[in-house]
């Protein structure tokens, strides 16, 4: 078990550069391994979830070369994956399983796909129900939640023959956009999903980028199954929800200043941009351009003062890996901040809400855990303590970030889980003080 111990920051400065994209990272590889051709990949976050899915798609009999940031994906088309030959393992990654599974729904052959303890825990009807209703047979470990079924991994998927759907997501969630999407790629005729509430649309910009026959008008996504694509190379922005420790950072500790270039900022993910400067950032964005379909910038944080808000509604699905970060700039925010509508928050890689209170509080933060969101009391003087990841890599670098402002040195415990978005985070952040 591995740990990070945080000194106290007098101020940051400096220009950096985030690892790419995991979101995209993930969609550019599934969608090369389905197009005809070679698909490059470039500034490829080769984090510990995206290399769960290069080693998923190496057993489907997808060649995928490369070191680093740059990877090689040896396409077969639509019709070209094979029966692994055995279970396919996606390690701690809920984007593997749930995007591959709608893959895996759309082969002529049986598959079981797993992941370790913490995805095992995580709910997967809500992927499995559009999913049988397309044709696919799928069955999990199950139980009973609201008198409602619900499976967990491992997974075995019997799919094959499915047929388009008119899908209206009833959770904005874009993983169960994304395997309704990739399954209609196999399905006959047409597949739409409808969302009451926009979530990240990086799929559908990947399958335009790639040439699939795809279209979105306002909140409805439509895919035309059975229809070959060809390889695109892919330019990986840099993950925003990465570069939101480093915004986080640079605003609440005095005196700093900070330049992260090449920051993805899709308007589906720049919910914590809108959130920074709603609570008084001195943050602007720069440069921006559009390359593979995903648009991207330069920004640069300085040291402000922060006024407490309130987050709810539409605003929730855009800021929903950034929430734990957004908890730390509100202990340094003058008033009552409440973030409500994040339930989604409970079945990620930890309980976001529990362990965010929980880790928080112990260094003298004023929060409260509700049954939906946070509630907290700004601003505090945190105190360094010892403090638990659970495990979840977003909980351990918002508990690095709240070390950088606390009086006393912080230990971060069981910091492994990190390198799944972020691999070489410590020293980054080491670096710029």
């Amino acid at each position: 078990m591995t740990l990070i111990r945080i000194e106290p920051a007098a101020r940051l400065t400096g220009e950096l550069t985030v690892p790419g994209d995991k979101s995209i990272s993930h969609r550019a590889i599934m969608i090369g391994a389905l197009a005809r051709g070679k698909t490059t990949v470039n500034n490829f976050l080769a984090s510990a979830d995206c290399l769960a899915t290069i080693d998923c798609l190496r057993k489907l009999g997808i060649r995928v070369e490369g070191r680093g940031t740059r990877v090689e994906i040896a396409g077969k088309g639509l019709t070209g994956l094979t029966k692994p030959a055995g279970p396919l393992y996606v390690g701690n990654s809920g984007t593997t399983i749930r995007l591959l599974s709608g893959i895996l729904a759309g082969q002529n052959w049986p598959v079981e796909i797993s992941g370790d303890d913490s995805i095992k825990k995580r709910p997967m009807g809500r992927v499995a129900r559009p999913l049988r209703e397309m044709g696919a047979d799928i069955e999990g470990q199950g139980s009973r939640v609201k008198g409602q079924e619900e499976i967990y991994p491992p997974l075995k998927i019997n799919g094959g023959n499915l047929k388009g759907i008119n899908y209206l997501l009833p959770v904005a969630s874009a993983q169960v956009k994304s395997a309704v999407l990739l399954a209609g790629l196999f399905a006959a005729g047409e597949t739409s999903v409808t969302e009451k509430v926009a979530s990240r649309d990086h799929t559908e910009r990947m399958l335009a980028h790639f040439g699939a026959k795809i279209s979105v008008q306002g909140p409805v996504a439509r895919v035309q199954g059975k229809e070959e694509f060809d390889a695109a190379d892919v330019e990986v922005p840099g993950d925003i929800s990465s570069a939101a420790f480093f915004l986080v950072a640079g605003l609440i500790i005095p005196n700093s200043e900070l330049r992260i270039t090449n920051v993805g900022v899709n308007p589906t993910r720049t919910g914590i941009i809108d959130v920074l400067h709603r609570m008084g950032a001195d943050l602007t964005v720069e440069n921006e351009r559009i390359d593979s379909e995903e648009p991207r910038a330069d920004l640069t944080i300085r040291s402000s003062q922060l006024k407490a808000i309130k987050l709810d509604g539409a605003i929730i699905p855009r800021i929903i890996d950034e929430i734990p970060i957004i908890a730390v700039a509100a202990t340094q925010a003058e008033g009552v901040t409440e973030i409500r509508g994040a339930k989604e928050l409970r079945v990620k890689e930890s309980d976001r809400l529990k362990t965010t209170a929980a880790e928080l509080r112990k260094m003298g933060a004023q929060i409260e855990e509700l049954p939906d969101g946070l509630r907290i009391t700004g601003p505090t003087k945190l105190r360094g303590t010892m403090v638990e990841s659970y495990g979840d890599h977003r909980i351990a670098m918002a508990a690095a970030v709240a070390g950088l402002i606390a009086e006393g040195d912080t230990v971060v415990n069981n910091t492994d889980c990190i390198e799944t978005s972020f691999p070489g985070f410590e020293k980054l952040l080491k670096s710029l003080r």
